[in-house]
């Protein structure tokens, strides 16, 4: 099967397991993929009107009558511009409408080709969301992606706030189907069912999880009622795998090292959940997510049904409540994840113990341990945040934030500044030397403003140290120009500039003398980023080591 024809398949099948009936076709050669798989849908009603402004006014007519999503379809060019007054009208009256233009691939636009405009986020504001699809391709995860995308698209447009939703799709040729109907993957969703299930917070709405003893919270940034979910899952005897900034890394139930056990194939296979709930947005570790798929049943618990985190598209069920049930029985399934965790950890902290030397995931644990209670940590997107995703001990009473919304280098001087005055109590910032130098300038703070009380640490490994640790290292040639990026700058004669207190933090020992000082500071601690890549490399092979000589295998 070609990708276009499968893309269409898929989206139709999956956009009348949520409920579509009725789809408005205007023809045209481009939008041929979803023409054929909405001519071969015998659940739609098809509708075909020859004037794509006319089309459009007749969808919303029918969504304004029954107050269901109605789909609207057409070819690329001018054929989608036709659509924008009813577009504006869906939006300003609050009727759900589901857009559907057809376009041509990126590699065609601004080039001349015909029928080719710029169709992205052709409605602007006058939408509730835009997305561009993307191209097909026959590579497995494209299922997932592509239902995982109509369900939201059709609950963005119903709820909270109704309003029409554009789906730009682009379509590569061949556009009719080829008469081959292999796939690298299964084209079927669940039986009978939506890919995603959403459940929206009225009255006696709240989602009930299914009783196991089997199952995991899951917490990441951004997480909101994170004590009440965290009291639930304790009390149903599920472990708690919190990422440092979902601020639920503390009790009896919450690990430290599920980074590492979750890298482990034959732990993750022998603990595969029954259900995970997840709150907040989970995204610093590769296994973690990998871990997400195996779940039956992953629920997850998003305050808007508008955006809703599931980043490797396997949610099955979305909730703006759920309840956790509590379930009595035998306890090995949390025993057996603790004391996994407990040999995990105590291979990672060993191997970073070997020496007083200062690296960067020993001062980004030391540093957690030693935080004052009622504390507040800023770390970096990059490499502070997984530092302590795989370092850091459990403990209560401190708060530690990251930029992780978009995960970029930018403003983290200012946002730690900010974050500390309105925190208003001992604050700490751990910044790597290239994000600090990005934002230098939020260190020119007027005579007559306040100044926090913060330690903006800075971990000086004289360029881009994730680099080190990604594919890209292997490049050794061009690596440092365009990935390590090397700088010279000297990190006493910036704090000088500004009138800032500096201190170099020589070896871990001095930690605690550099936290005690008060007021804005900054402190350097000077890597080696070779040496980082090896430590961290060291950290997961014991780890893992541990882990599989827990299991016996």
């Amino acid at each position: 099967m070609n990708p276009a024809t499968a893309l269409a398949t898929v989206l139709v099948d999956e956009l009348v397991r949520c409920g579509l009936t009725d789809v408005v076709l205007a023809p045209g050669s481009r939008s041929a993929p979803l023409a054929l798989a909405l001519y071969e849908q015998s659940r739609v009603r098809l509708h075909v009107r020859i004037d794509e402004r006319s089309a459009a006014f007749l969808a919303l007519g029918m969504a304004k009558r029954s107050g269901r999503p109605v789909a609207v379809v057409c070819t690329s060019g001018t054929a989608a511009v036709n659509f924008h007054p009813a577009v504006v009208e869906a939006h300003e009256s609050g009727l759900p409408l589901l857009v559907l233009t057809a376009d041509r691939p990126p590699e065609l636009r601004e080039t001349g080709a015909n029928q080719t405009i710029d169709q992205v986020k052709l409605y602007g504001s006058a939408v509730r969301w835009s997305c561009e699809v993307g191209t097909p391709e026959e590579r497995p995860g494209m299922v997932a992606y592509w239902r995982s995308l109509a369900s939201r698209a059709w609950h963005v447009a119903l709820d909270p706030d109704p309003g029409p939703v554009h789906l730009n799709v682009a379509f590569r040729e061949p556009l009719i189907p080829d008469g081959d109907e292999s796939w690298c993957e299964p084209l079927d969703g669940d039986a009978g069912g939506p890919w995603t299930k959403v459940r929206a917070a009225t009255p006696g709405s709240v989602l009930h999880v299914p009783p196991t003893r089997r199952g995991v919270l899951v917490v990441g940034d951004g997480a909101v009622n994170v004590k009440r979910y965290v009291a639930m899952a304790s009390m149903a005897g599920w472990p708690v795998l919190a990422e440092p900034n979902g601020n639920a890394r503390y009790g009896d139930h919450a690990l430290s090292a599920h980074h590492f056990l979750l890298g482990v194939p034959e732990f993750a296979e022998r603990y595969r959940p029954e259900v995970v709930v997840t709150l907040g947005k989970p995204g610093l570790s590769r296994p973690l997510l990998s871990y997400l798929r195996r779940a039956e049943e992953h629920v997850v618990v998003a305050p808007s049904l508008a955006r809703w985190p599931d980043p490797v598209r396997s949610a099955t069920q979305v909730a703006q409540e759920a309840e956790i049930p509590v379930v009595s029985g035998d306890d090995a399934w949390l025993k057996g994840w603790r004391t996994a965790d407990l040999v995990a950890r105590g291979a990672v902290d060993r191997v970073l113990d070997e020496s007083s030397e200062l690296t960067e995931p020993r001062l980004a644990r030391d540093l957690v341990s030693a935080m004052p209670g009622g504390s507040l940590l800023l770390a970096a997107a990059s490499m502070p945040i997984r530092d302590l995703d795989q370092t850091m001990h459990p403990r209560r009473g401190i708060r530690i934030l990251a930029n992780r919304g978009a995960s970029g280098i930018d403003g983290l001087v200012s946002t730690a500044i900010g974050a500390a005055l309105a925190h208003g109590n001992r604050s700490y910032a751990l910044l790597g030397d290239l994000a600090f130098l990005h934002d230098q300038n939020g260190l020119i703070i007027g005579p007559q403003d306040h100044r926090p009380d913060l330690a903006i640490i800075v971990v000086n490994n004289a360029g881009g140290g994730i680099f080190s640790l990604l594919p890209q290292a292997a490049f050794s040639e061009p690596f440092e120009r365009v990935f390590g990026t090397p700088h010279q700058v000297d990190m006493a004669s910036v704090a000088a500039a500004h009138g800032i207190p500096y201190a170099r933090l020589e070896v871990m020992e001095d930690l605690a003398k550099v936290m005690t000082t008060e007021g804005l500071r900054i402190v350097e601690a000077r890597t080696d980023r070779a040496a980082n890549a090896a430590l961290h490399a060291r950290m997961r092979e014991a780890a893992h080591d541990a882990v599989r000589a827990s299991l016996g295998v």
